[in-house]
């Protein structure tokens, strides 16, 4: 049973930095594509960044230069480091993981609300 649990949400001013984390058990990070997504009110879930199992990372251009996607393979975690966040980056942030190319797991979710 693969479980993803993301924490470190919350609210914080535009500017300022946010550091999410993604534990997972019944799988291993470092051997399958993992990544962050998110999902404002009202719109479609988009993905924010992938890590591979070599390293290799990708960002949606709006974050591009502020997000950082990392992967500790000792805490078996994926984490996201946010900076310079705008208004517009707020949403509800999921960890996912792909295993196998075609098995996707979701976590719960973790809000993440930037005020003006």
């Amino acid at each position: 049973q693969v479980q993803l649990v993301e924490s470190g949400g919350g609210l914080v001013q535009a500017g300022g930095s946010k550091r999410l984390s993604c534990a997972a058990s019944g799988t291993i990070f470092s051997a399958n594509v993992a990544g962050w997504y998110r999902q404002a009110p009202g719109k479609r879930r988009v993905l924010v960044a992938t890590i591979n199992p070599g390293g290799s990372t990708n960002y949606v251009d709006s974050v591009k230069g502020r997000f950082t996607i990392s992967r500790d393979n000792a805490k078996n975690t994926v984490n996201l480091q946010m900076n310079s966040l705008k208004v517009e980056d707020t949403a509800v942030y999921y960890c996912n993981v792909v295993i196998g190319s075609s098995r996707f797991y979701w976590g719960q979710g973790t809000q993440v609300t930037v005020s003006s």
